[in-house]
């Protein structure tokens, strides 16, 4: 363990908290490659590789497990196959990946802001939960949602 005195506080420089920014870096590059390959390019085989065990979903409308992500990708190929998702913000917070995303489901659309929340085990994404808000016409500030 390493001391490190800075004016009158002395700190200990801990290699576990390099450790856990490291962990929460690759974790960030998971759920973010996972995110290009699923969400934007469809390609479940693709994503498949970033899935834990299980799969567990929180979101209503959508099914559960690794099987409902790959029924959700054939409804986006085939009702949204021009959709895209921007995503603008991506934080790590331990296990845990959070994004703010610009998804637009058809060209020209205003999209909707997403906010996805991914939980990871052992490097791999397991659980996912999202708020989803649809980009009005006309807003009451001009502060814009990204």
């Amino acid at each position: 363990m390493r001391f490190i005195l800075i004016g009158a506080f002395l700190f200990v420089a801990s290699p576990v908290l390099a450790a856990d920014a490291a962990t929460q870096e690759a974790n960030k590059k998971t759920v973010l490659d996972f995110y290009e390959a699923g969400l934007n390019r469809k390609d479940f085989d693709a994503a498949a590789k970033f899935f834990g065990p299980h799969y567990i979903q929180h979101n209503p409308t959508a099914p559960d497990g690794i099987e409902g992500f790959k029924a959700f990708l054939g409804f986006l190929r085939e009702k949204f196959p021009d959709s895209r998702s921007e995503i603008k913000r991506a934080f790590a917070d331990g296990d845990y990946v959070i994004l703010h995303v610009h998804s637009v489901r058809e060209t020209g659309a205003r999209g909707r802001a997403i906010v996805d929340i991914f939980r990871l085990e052992n490097g791999k994404i397991v659980e996912h939960w999202d708020v989803v808000q649809e980009i009005p016409e006309k807003a009451a500030n001009t502060n814009g949602m990204f």
